[in-house]
């Protein structure tokens, strides 16, 4: 397969975005698909070209084995950036996303690649911020039932048998990546963290969001929203206006290694 086919594979672009605005890379939750950012894309076309990252395990990617650890989605993904960077980049992640982001860059900067200039870090606490969780090894029941409290899904999806068949592999093997994941305590980029976190989110507290003070060189933002996990949801037009500051407040930079 080609360079440009794989590309292909794992991002998409929803719309083209202007030919001199930066590359907004999205990485999405545990369980989630590269469509999850349309309404992002679409928001943000006229400041940013989005490229979302479609895993292994999903949608038309669903024959394909889903990672059940960050460190080799990161290895491949953080390759497949490495074209993408003759314009500047910025990403942003959610929920497990946000580690996969922040893993990348750690790739892209021991190779000497340009690195993104912001880190939208959502629904995330800190690397070093660990909780024992083990979602992953949980029954079928056990684990829908954490599905159903973090929202995010479409209930409907939840109660078709034939859906849950196809959705809840992917999504346990995601919940083992991001659950067994440990970073360094002193894994730290260059890159700007803009850590966005809903106030009542059972996944992260306040003080959890604000330890990614402590990863980065770079400056760092707290942004707090109303809601829980998925607060990005019921505030994409708040989200979408903290992103697209963030993007034009670093508009002149340019990728540097």
């Amino acid at each position: 397969m080609s360079v440009s086919a794989e590309i292909d594979r794992w991002l998409r672009r929803f719309h083209p975005g202007p030919p001199d605005a930066p590359r907004l890379v999205c990485f999405p939750h545990a369980g989630g698909a590269a469509s999850s950012y349309l309404p992002m894309s679409k928001a943000l076309s006229s400041v940013a070209e989005v490229q979302a990252v479609q895993y292994p395990g999903r949608q038309d990617r669903r024959a394909e084995p889903a990672h059940r650890s960050i460190a080799p989605l990161a290895d491949r993904i953080a390759e497949l950036l490495v074209p993408l960077t003759d314009r500047p980049l910025a990403f942003l992640g959610h929920s497990m996303g946000a580690i996969v982001g922040f893993e990348v860059i750690r790739r892209l900067a021991a190779a000497g690649e340009p690195v993104p200039f912001v880190l939208f870090a959502s629904g995330r606490r800190a690397p070093s911020a660990e909780r024992f969780e083990t979602v992953h090894r949980r029954d079928d029941a056990g684990f829908l039932r954490e599905m159903r409290e973090l929202g995010g899904t479409d209930p409907r999806v939840l109660t078709d048998p034939e859906l849950v068949e196809m959705v809840l592999p992917p999504t346990r093997a995601d919940y083992q990546a991001i659950e067994t994941y440990r970073a360094p305590r002193d894994a730290v980029i260059s890159t700007a963290v803009v850590a966005m976190v809903g106030d009542s989110d059972p996944k992260v507290t306040l003080a959890e969001a604000e330890l990614w003070r402590e990863h980065t060189t770079g400056s760092f933002e707290l942004k707090v929203f109303p809601g829980g996990h998925f607060y990005l949801i019921d505030q994409q037009g708040a989200v979408v206006a903290t992103v697209a500051a963030g993007l034009a407040a670093a508009r002149d930079a340019r990728p540097t290694p």
